[in-house]
């Protein structure tokens, strides 16, 4: 046997998706822009670990949830310890709020995280095991003007995507005050359906997440069952009404979705998901909510939250979905340097190095291509300008500098070809 088929190819493991070029230049973009406009808004970085004690999920997001009972990625690590690859990003934070007491100084406290999550699904468009989240969250203060803001932020940051054929659905889900009356109607209500014994162990344990319930035939028989938003008390209402009202003045667009259910038990008040449908049956592509009662949950203050989760996976499928491009996405940089000959390349890196020291985005060829190849380099590159020097560049001791955009060139002198480049780029 060959030696190079001893072993078998390998790939990424199933429902984990590579970012390659030139697509990796989109979900660069994606990224970039969902933390930009979060800055914007005042949240500052905060960086969580990749995994955190199980118990922090088992808590914070809530046992009865599928994605505690059956997605998350488990496992003893070396000293026996119960770890958890994160499934979602709140838990994570507010457990860094509390041990680091961020929650002592000026609040809310406003903190903003990307980065790759974990949860065992069954992979589809748009449904993947490593999914990609850029969240906001904003702590300590329970004022509707700060659900309008996260909510208005995300809006705002789908529409600088360019995204336009998205919507976003709101609902109101209650509080520690109200949700118990509500909790017990709507027990009564399912408990008469005809329930299988997974469905009825939901209903009990939280009965909310019964009304997620997908299947069609679930979905007729409940279509009379009580809804939280007729049954909210008078201060929940008014901070419902607080919030639309500004989301109004705003100019955001919503629906109000009665039924929505988001998957995690900590959601309190308004909770919200923008849709996307081009995407077919993952059409949520974000959303989030208030989480009143979560902190004390994880051991520290009795303060609420607020935030969100955006996709960027599901950004990336929508942009797709509506045709949009990113510019310069597979443009790796805006100077490309062509060298022919030992001499002339060891002079060429010195002057690469001298642009990218100046700011300039550069690189240069290897190997041993001539002038026509290392200029197909250059194009496909995305360079803008493409520097060129041989034995005749190296006795007058210049540079030929092309323009690769208006098809101009023209010679400078080598120590000066920082100045002729930024100048080219500044037109």
């Amino acid at each position: 046997m060959s030696s190079k088929n001893q072993f078998a190819a390998l790939s990424a493991p199933k429902g984990v998706p590579d970012y390659v070029p030139p697509e990796s230049g989109t979900f660069y973009h994606v990224r970039e822009t969902m933390v930009q406009q979060a800055h914007l808004s005042g949240f500052q970085h905060i960086e969580l670990p990749i995994f955190e004690e199980t118990a922090l999920f088992a808590r914070g997001v809530g046992e009865s949830t599928d994605v505690v009972s059956k997605e998350m990625y488990t496992f003893a690590d070396r000293g026996d310890r119960s770890v958890t690859l994160r499934p979602e990003g709140t838990a994570g934070v507010m457990r860094a709020v509390i041990q680091h007491h961020l929650d002592r100084g000026q609040l809310p406290v406003k903190l903003n995280y990307a980065g790759p999550f974990f949860r065992y699904e069954r992979p589809q468009a748009g449904r993947y095991r490593q999914l990609q989240q850029v969240g906001v969250e904003a702590i300590g203060v329970d004022d509707p003007a700060l659900d309008a803001e996260i909510i208005a932020l995300a809006d705002r940051t789908y529409r600088a995507l360019g995204l336009t054929g998205f919507r976003l659905e709101l609902t109101s889900l209650g509080d520690r005050n109200c949700r118990p009356a509500y909790r017990e109607k709507l027990q009564d209500f399912l408990f008469k359906l005809d329930l299988d014994e997974e469905t009825k162990r939901r209903a009990e344990i939280n009965p909310l997440r019964v009304l997620d319930d997908k299947r069609p035939e679930m979905q007729e028989a409940l279509a009379d069952a009580p809804l939280m938003l007729d049954h909210l008390d008078g201060e929940c209402r008014a901070h419902f009404e607080t919030v639309t009202g500004l989301l109004d003045d705003m100019g955001v667009p919503y629906e109000i979705n009665p039924r929505m259910v988001r998957g995690l038990d900590y959601y309190t008040k308004t909770c919200f998901e923008f849709v996307h449908d081009g995407l077919g049956a993952q059409s949520g592509i974000g959303g989030g909510g208030r989480y009143d009662g979560l902190m004390q949950q994880l051991g520290g203050q009795d303060l609420s939250g607020i935030g969100y989760g955006l996709g960027e996976d599901r950004a990336v499928l929508a942009m797709e979905a509506e045709g949009i491009t990113v510019e310069d996405a597979e443009k790796r940089v805006d100077v490309f340097g062509v060298a022919m000959g030992a001499d002339a390349k060891r002079r060429m890196a010195l002057i690469i190095n001298d642009l990218r020291r100046a700011g300039i985005s550069a690189d240069m060829s290897f190997g041993d291509r001539g002038l026509k190849g290392a200029m197909k380099g250059a194009n496909r590159a995305g360079a803008k300008v493409a520097l060129v020097l041989g034995d005749q560049e190296l006795a007058a001791g210049t540079v030929a500098v092309k323009d690769l955009v208006a098809h101009e060139q023209h010679d400078a002198e080598m120590e000066k070809a920082v100045d002729a480049v930024r100048r080219l780029l500044a037109d």
